[in-house]
This record gives structure tokens, sequence and C-alpha cells, in this order.
């Protein structure tokens, strides 16, 4: 299942493991992306605070937590080559995975429909 945030990060969960990244909208307002600070393995995080930064030629910006866990792998591919967040922002663009501290964190956050509405809004 994946979930949204109001700060436009996506997050895809399978049992206790979640991949998270930026929304296509994101990497829109971003612009060119150039690189990527992503959090090390065994780094805990809480929602709502800053897990990663996302440089682009316009600005950095903060990528934050849609739920607290142990990161338990960043995408290596970005350090290479920071670019896959505006070419695959919602696939190989993933910022990094981590183990959830408490599925319960997933109740706040919007489905697709409703994230659709929310960026509708804007």
């Amino acid at each position: 299942m994946r979930y949204y945030t109001k700060d436009h990060e996506w997050i895809e969960v399978d049992g206790t493991t979640a991949t998270v990244g930026v929304t296509d909208y994101a990497q829109g307002q971003l612009g060119d992306v150039v690189f990527v600070e992503l959090p090390e393995s065994g780094r805990q995080l809480e929602a709502g605070k800053e897990a990663a930064v996302v440089e682009s030629v316009k600005a950095a910006s903060e990528v934050y937590a849609p739920v607290s866990g142990t990161v338990t792998e960043a995408n290596g591919a970005l350090t290479d080559d920071p670019s896959l967040v505006n070419s695959a922002p919602e696939g190989d663009g993933w910022f990094f995975r981590l183990t959830l501290s408490s599925a319960a964190e997933l109740e706040g956050l919007m489905d697709e429909a409703a994230y659709k509405a929310f960026v509708a809004t804007l």
C-alpha cells in the first residue's frame, strides 16, 4: 500500500518495511535535482522530522520521515545520479527504506485519491 504526506513524500509499505521518496509533484516544484543527502543505515527517524536533504538548481529542501522507524537502506543510486529524483520520483528515485516503529502512524497519511485531491487545491 502507498501513502502520501502533505509535504509531498510517498511511503510504500510491505509488512514492517517501508520505502520512502518524494512525489512527482515535489520533484516538479524542486526543478533539476543536483545532490541528495541520505540518512545512514541504523539511523532512528521520527515521524515529521528531517530525514534527508535534496538540493536542486532552485533550492535545498528537507525530506521528512512520514513515519517513525529505523533506516535499513539508503538508495546509493541517487549519490551517483541524483537526477533519478526527477526522472523516476516514484520509482527508482526512492530515498530510503526503513523498518516501521508503529504501523498506527500510517493512519494519519493520505491514500492516492486523497493526495491527488490535496494537490489539486495547491
